[in-house]
């Protein structure tokens, strides 16, 4: 069984930082990956993480690694900043922060270090985070990750992608059909929300599971407030984390 992942256990000339909650019960089958919005900071993710208290379930939640310019608070995922009209650009393309979680968090540590199959890790992530995460499951379908005894895995176990799409910069014409990570994308039901037709209809372009759900009453997106619009969320996890719990060592009951 994998053990519960160490802040050790992360090279630190990796420039992502992170903090780790580990799972209420005493085993670790799962890891979820958590992934802030642009201009925010892992804190507030690192508590959303403890709230959910889900079983065998190690969260880790990423801090992006470059700074906003101008002094401005928070941290970005972009390659670059992109100033549009009244705003900073949607898709400055991703591909550091990509290569970042795929190769050096999830390939090094996660699965070739510790033991963890890509199938064990979930990714969670919010508004320009949540790009960044399906630009994650899409390069894993992409290129695979090789584990102990050199297979190569193109699924990982689900993306929650709240109040963003995949990006545009994130495809690629490569001839490999959609990436299998079942993906679920959460947002507001009116014109404010990121999930627009063509964002939606791009996500489901390129991956072959995404599940929509719009909050009714909410136009613009957010991260969730109240049991209602949280328990899609929910739901989606109970049914793609594994679980050890009441099953003899060495098998695995599939939720």
């Amino acid at each position: 069984m994998p053990p519960i992942p160490q802040p050790t256990d992360f090279p630190p000339s990796v420039p992502i930082r992170l903090s780790i909650t580990p799972p209420p019960t005493p085993r670790s089958t799962n890891i979820l990956l958590l992934l802030h919005g642009m201009g925010d900071t892992m804190g507030p993710f690192t508590s959303f993480a403890a709230a959910m208290r889900l079983p065998e379930t190690t969260c880790i939640a990423l801090q992006a690694p470059t700074p906003l310019p101008f002094e401005l608070p928070g941290y970005h995922w972009g390659d670059d900043i992109v100033f549009e009209p009244d705003a900073l650009g949607a898709d400055p393309g991703f591909s550091r922060s990509t290569t970042l979680i795929v190769r050096d968090i999830i390939g090094d540590v996660l699965v070739r270090k510790l033991g963890y199959r890509a199938r064990e890790i979930l990714v969670f992530g919010f508004g320009q985070g949540a790009g960044v995460g399906l630009s994650v499951g899409l390069e894993v379908g992409r290129r695979g990750l090789g584990g102990a005894e050199g297979e190569r895995e193109r699924e990982l176990g689900g993306i929650v992608a709240v109040g963003g799409v995949l990006p545009l910069s994130a495809i690629k014409e490569d001839g490999r059909g959609k990436a299998g990570t079942p993906v679920v994308l959460v947002g507001g039901s009116g014109r404010e929300s990121a999930l627009t037709d063509g964002g939606v209809g791009r996500t489901k372009g390129n991956f072959g599971n995404v599940e929509v759900v719009r909050w009714a009453g909410r136009r613009g997106d957010g991260m969730p407030q109240n049991r209602e619009e949280m328990f899609p969320i929910m739901r989606f996890l109970a049914g793609r984390l594994r679980s050890r719990a009441g099953v003899p060592e060495g098998s695995v009951e599939i939720g």
